[in-house]
């Protein structure tokens, strides 16, 4: 039986992914999440999961951060990321982060179905306006460096990094990790040697720069639910 999760934060848009789903496999067992660190509960409780598919904009996390998360701690995952942000650049950070695939939001649900059905069959699914993506410009091979030097960290050091990113400081990690907070400051050097940056402020301007806030207010609307037609 396919096995499939489901990580979305709106309610609307988590049933239309299941009904898509169900188009091509009707006996599919689906779980679901709000949030990347109820995704990884379930990641971690329920082995042999065939496929996620991943909003890109989830409470807790920005940009890439959460889908960094997830191929980290579960690398051999197919994740399809299916968000209403369409900007080439973030499609092709996707795919050099392992994603196998990405389809839009605003997609119908036959195509979104077919969609899911091709990444369950190991292919690697994307748009056709997105499979002649441009060579990467020098910004984007830098960023490109950057998001292989993130896929470096084990998943506590990720979340590490997030709170820094936050504003919080070692001791606030501490507590919120549960650790010591020589823990956390050895947490902290191994984050800024595998970035290869010199300060923690440095490491979370360097990360923000693949968030592309610019477009999360277009990137995220809850209005957007064409795939439920």
């Amino acid at each position: 039986m396919t096995r499939i999760l489901i990580v979305d934060d709106h309610p609307l848009f988590r049933e239309a992914l299941e009904s898509a789903v169900r188009l091509e496999r009707p006996q599919c067992e689906i779980f679901e999440a709000t949030t990347i660190e109820e995704a990884l509960d379930v990641l971690a409780r329920e082995k042999n999961l065939d496929l996620g598919l991943f909003d890109l904009f989830l409470p807790g996390t920005t940009g890439l951060s959460g889908l960094v998360r997830v191929r980290a701690a579960h690398p051999h995952l197919p994740i399809m990321v299916v968000s209403a942000h369409e900007d080439p650049r973030v499609v092709r950070d996707l795919l050099a982060l392992g994603a196998a695939g990405f389809v839009s939001k605003a997609t119908s649900k036959g195509e979104l179905a077919r969609a899911i059905n091709e990444v369950l069959n190991g292919s690697i699914y994307l748009p056709e306006r997105f499979r002649d993506i441009n060579q990467p410009q020098p910004s984007e091979i830098e960023r490109g460096d950057m998001l292989r030097r993130l896929q470096d960290l084990t998943p506590q050091q990720l979340r590490v990094l997030d709170m820094i990113r936050a504003g919080l400081q070692n001791k606030q990690i501490a507590y919120e990790l549960g650790v010591a907070e020589t823990t956390v400051k050895a947490h902290v050097s191994e984050i800024l040697r595998k970035l290869n940056v010199y300060s923690r402020t440095k490491a979370a301007i360097e990360v923000g720069k693949m968030d592309f806030a610019q477009f999360s207010a277009e990137g995220h609307p809850g209005a957007d639910k064409s795939a439920s037609n």
